[in-house]
């Protein structure tokens, strides 16, 4: 029988790779050791940096001398890389499927294979020291050479791995070979939605051990009242004794000896640790050899117990909610290979957006990660290097789960993970991995985590009760949705009622639930545990439409704990597109062959460049802890609720503006905010008089007195806006200017022309297509407001976003891209020295009828009306929205409106923005999406102005508060058509025009999923009657907002 390649042993995890044990560094002296700078530690060196590299066309085309012999001739690669980002091969994105035939644990033979080398120069090392050589990520097999020496081999390539080359180390130069395979077994078990991708993408680096050296140590925490019982268990080799003190930074607050590895302390008045106060203690181990410290180990401590009381998850006692997201590693210059830089980036944009929790979707981070949400508040779902959803594909996606060959694979992804990071207070819960079914391997892993840590809580979204247990109900075989109470056998989620679920997981953990279905959740009887969405709010392109409906749910139930948005970073990467044109690249930009799920890489709060995307914004507000309400407002009084669980108010103060009809008419503050944590407290601030004549608005904005961490003084955690005096619409009689003593003249009608009826006025002139019946010309004191050929049209598209497209809206509305529009009727009269035009149109796709109405003044404004009559016996699809558009010169570059922004915002997704007054460019109106979609619509508008650089232009009132856009692109540029294509939003030209969209509505964007769930109903556009009526006037020097 032929070898069996170690590449392809899933029962074989590691060679001589060292036993995994909790991350730290040894110090030579206590003022290094406070440092807490590993450059510093004893014998660090940085490894990362430029390496030679070589790809070969499969493991067997390496020969021996590439590993044993220096190969100066070979490329250049800066580690951490990933050697597709670099050139070498093609980058290939799935997001279920294995870009290989499956036949596991095989993988084939021209596998791409990757040898790096580097000389390094280095000391003897000391008598009784040990040299170790540590990787924090390796993807997805690799082997260590030192001199061409085989020191060892690992797998599970975003675990670390550290091997002894103290025998193999040489005074001076030595050689580091690692020979990295593109795919191995553990691919099998590696399929997380992202990148397929190579190298060595983390930190590596050699290590020095004394002769008297720290192996282990682990540190629990337990509150009782207001004192923290510590227990503190350490490993130490060659030491005589270990010696730990604790600290607040001021003062030691617990100090002794492990005897026998093992002590116990006592902290009064412990300061604990939480989210919204992160603090830490500074605990040092000193290993002694002799009398003498041979080492200073430091580590930053949180203390924090976790616990479940029924369906409630406690943090020291107290309870909270998790303002989640699921984050993966991402950089758009190196693909996964993420620095320190990118991920402290990462975390201040989740402080800045009250975001609160993290889960390490789907696998361990780089060990820095776990220090750095320590120190700056964010709790952890610590997830595994574990996810096979791509065997869903053939029909079993818990093929290698339920196939005990794989049992050590699973079980060693999940040791090494817990034994790494179980020191870290930010540590919530363990996860199992991601969508590789339920079975007993998974099983055997979460055993072996309860076992080894009783006090923190064991997830998977995949654990619906244990299968190896007598009366398992699998989750797919419960039928049609019944409440407990109407059939507890067959309940909706009747399988969670298992008994044995204990054995596996400790809370009921969901994916991508609608709102009914969470709600139906919450309210069943049998669901006796907390209930997560690991993911859920999918956030891909133009998205998180209805996030706030989720929240008014997770707010009023206590067993809903909160949820993870999918997910974080956008995971394109930067690189050349058309004409050279620099794009964000997805899945299918670099080989067409490969299996490609297109941009679905592309579903974060941010970009990849880390720039919040507008849908960030609403994650914002609704994961905001600090809320204002109505008291008695006529006399300034608003009720402060203060939603955090940790803290009071004292640390920040309130900012307000008072405005009438937008414009900010009075300001104040209030320092001190005494409110305590989950408490409402009555504020009263000075806002004066207000009237009914005019909408009055309070702007209440909550900011930081002091920086902390990551957050700057003064900056805004809370805001909310409240409506003193209500807006109330214009009243649409579109009247002529009358000047005293000047007779008012009617505009004058030439009809003899075969294609146009022409109307002059006053210093204007419009033009009606008679075929049409639109308008396609409006001149105004010589400034031409509409390009040429334009013509302002009904319209009912839009760009489809990318849930659009994954509901396959773009194909169900088609009828609405062309409703087969004809004119019927066109009819003009003068009527009180005003012109009127009627257009009557059949739409014979949609089985409605169409009636334009428009009322002109003596000063060239229009009163247009649309109104569709719908047959009520008709089946015809909602539609994307109810409005019309019109192409004006790209010179009109300015959009001064009242309404709500300053961001982009839809009828789902406007909760985040403020009504006011703003003036922006069209440029700003356009959000580059990595795909291209509808963007840069606002809501809520009260009037809208569209203007050239002179100040000239339209202005537009509506019945009724309605949306706009204006951009320099059309809706079909970037419209991909029947099917998604692989177009990208640099690459659209900008049109030589200002398309400016005037809607009585749109329907919403949606959240649930992209792959088939539509807006929430209140956020659609069924098919029936509409009329919206809105009034065009000119404008002359019509800049007003600073």
């Amino acid at each position: 029988m032929d070898a069996i390649n170690d590449w392809e042993n899933q029962a074989l995890t590691h060679r001589n790779r060292l036993a995994p044990h909790a991350y730290f560094m040894g110090y030579e002296t206590a003022d290094l050791a406070a440092t807490y700078s590993r450059e510093l530690s004893r014998g660090f060196v940085q490894l990362s940096g430029s390496w030679q590299f070589r790809l070969f066309e499969g493991p067997a085309a390496v020969s021996n001398e590439a590993l044993c012999t220096y190969e100066p001739e070979w490329d250049h690669v800066e580690v951490p890389h990933l050697w597709q980002v670099d050139g070498y091969g093609n980058l290939a994105y799935t997001d279920e499927g294995f870009p290989f035939p499956v036949d596991q644990p095989f993988v084939p033979s021209d596998d791409p294979t990757g040898v790096y080398q580097r000389i390094v120069n280095l000391p003897a090392v000391p008598a009784g020291a040990r040299e170790i050589i540590r990787f924090d990520g390796i993807e997805s097999y690799g082997e260590l050479y030192v001199n061409g020496k085989f020191i060892g081999m690992t797998k599970g390539s975003r675990l670390s791995a550290e091997f002894d080359v103290t025998d193999a180390l040489v005074e001076g130069d030595n050689l580091i070979a690692v020979k990295v395979l593109q795919y191995s077994d553990g691919s099998y078990i590696e399929d997380q939605d992202m990148w397929w991708a190579s190298g060595i993408f983390r930190d590596v680096y050699l290590m020095q051990r004394p002769a008297a050296h720290l192996v282990d140590f682990r540190f629990r925490t337990h509150r009782e009242g207001d004192a923290a019982l510590v227990t503190l268990d350490t490993v130490a080799e060659g030491a005589s004794r270990v010696v730990y003190t604790l600290s607040d930074g001021q003062n030691v607050v617990a100090t002794g000896e492990c005897v026998d590895g093992h002590a116990e302390c006592s902290v009064a008045d412990a300061h604990f640790w939480n989210p919204e106060d992160p603090f830490l203690y500074d605990l040092t181990l000193e290993v002694y050899d002799g009398d003498e410290v041979s080492e200073y180990v430091p580590h930053r401590q949180g203390l924090a117990e976790v616990t479940v009381e029924g369906n409630h998850i406690y943090l020291n006692g107290t309870y909270f909610k998790m303002h989640g997201v699921n984050r993966h590693d991402h950089d758009d210059h190196k693909g996964r290979a993420v620095g320190l830089d990118r991920m402290r980036r990462d975390l201040e944009l989740m402080k800045q957006h009250n975001i609160n929790a993290v889960r390490t979707s789907h696998y361990a981070n780089d060990p820095r990660f776990y220090e750095l949400c320590d120190e700056y508040g964010i709790m952890l779902v610590a997830e595994t290097d574990m996810e096979s959803h791509g065997f869903e594909n053939i029909g079993n996606i818990a093929l290698v789960t339920d196939d005990p060959a794989w049992e050590p694979a699973y079980v060693d992804r999940v040791e090494r993970l817990v034994m790494q990071e179980r020191n870290h207070a930010c540590i919530i819960m363990w996860s199992m991995g991601n969508e590789s079914g339920w079975g007993p391997n998974h099983a055997a892993a979460a055993a072996w985590t309860k076992e080894f840590d009783p006090t923190r809580i064991i997830h998977y979204e995949g654990a619906q009760g244990n299968p190896q247990r007598r009366g398992y109900v699998p989750l797919r075989s419960v039928g049609k949705w019944k409440t407990a109470e109407e059939d507890p056998a067959k309940g909706e989620y009747a399988d969670l009622a298992n008994p044995d679920d204990r054995d596996a997981v400790e809370v009921v953990s969901r994916m991508y639930p609608t709102v009914d279905e969470l709600e139906r959740l919450a309210c069943d009887t049998l669901v006796r545990r907390p209930v997560l969405m690991c993911e859920y709010a999918h956030a891909m392109g133009n998205s998180q439409g209805g996030f706030k409906e989720y929240w008014d749910l997770i707010r009023k139930y206590p067993n809903l704990q909160g949820g993870f948005i999918w997910d974080f970073v956008d995971q394109s990467v930067r690189w050349k597109g058309k004409d050279g044109v620099t794009i964000y690249a997805y899945g299918g930009d670099f080989n067409r062959y490969d299996g490609s799920d297109k941009n679905f890489c592309d579903n974060g709060l941010i970009s990849p460049d880390r720039v919040p995307n507008p849908h960030m914004y609403e994650v914002g507000y609704y994961y905001q802890n600090i809320w204002t309400t109505p008291a008695d407002l006529k006399n300034g009084e608003v009720n402060v609720y203060n939603e955090n669980f940790f803290r009071d108010l004292s640390a920040y103060y309130l900012d307000w503006q008072l405005l009438a009809n937008g414009k900010v008419i009075r300001t104040g503050r209030v320092e001190d905010l005494n409110v305590a944590p989950q408490q409402t407290a009555k504020v009263k601030l000075n806002i004066g008089k207000t009237c009914e004549c005019k909408e009055w608005l309070l702007n209440v904005t909550y900011r930081l007195k002091n920086r902390e961490g990551l957050l700057p003084a003064g900056y805004a955690v809370a805001k909310d806006q409240l409506v003193l005096n209500p807006y109330k619409a214009p009243a649409m009689d579109l009247k002529n200017v009358e000047v005293v003593n000047t007779p008012t003249v009617a505009p004058q009608i030439q009809e003899n022309d075969w294609r146009y009826l022409i109307i002059n006025g006053d210093n204007f002139r419009l033009e009606f297509n008679k075929h049409t019946g639109y308008l396609n010309r409006y001149n105004v004191a010589g400034t031409e407001l509409m390009n040429e050929d334009a013509e302002l049209a009904p319209n009912f598209w839009r760009a489809p976003t990318d849930n659009d497209f994954g509901a396959g809206l773009q194909q169900k509305f088609a009828a609405w891209k062309n409703p087969g529009l004809k004119l019927t009727s066109f009819k003009w009269e003068t009527v009180d020295n005003q012109t009127v035009v009627r257009a009557e149109y059949e739409m014979k796709n949609v089985s409605a009828k169409l009636d334009l109405t428009y009322v002109i003044n003596n000063k060239g404004a229009v009163k247009v009306t649309q109104k569709m009559t719908a047959d009520p016996q008709a089946k015809v699809s909602h539609m994307f929205r109810f409005g019309m558009q019109m192409q004006m010169p790209k010179t009109f570059e300015t959009v001064e409106y009242y309404g709500r922004g300053p961001v982009e915002n839809y009828s789902d997704r406007n909760h985040c923005t403020d009504l006011g007054l703003y003036r922006q460019s069209v440029d700003e109106q356009f959000y580059s999406y990595i795909r291209p979609q509808e963007t840069g619509t606002k809501t809520d508008i009260r009037w809208w102005k569209q203007l050239n650089d002179a100040g000239r232009g339209l202005q537009i009132v509506a019945d009724a508060p309605f949306s706009a856009s204006a951009l320099h692109y059309t809706i079909e540029s970037l419209d991909d058509g029947w099917d998604k294509g692989q177009s990208h939003s640099p690459e659209v030209k900008e049109a030589n025009l200002t398309n400016l969209c005037i809607d009585k509505a749109q329907m919403g964007l949606g959240c649930v999923n992209s792959w088939g769930a539509w807006p929430l109903p209140q956020y659609q556009l069924p098919y029936g009657d509409y009329e919206f009526t809105f009034i065009l006037t000119p404008v002359q020097h019509g800049i007003e907002i600073e």
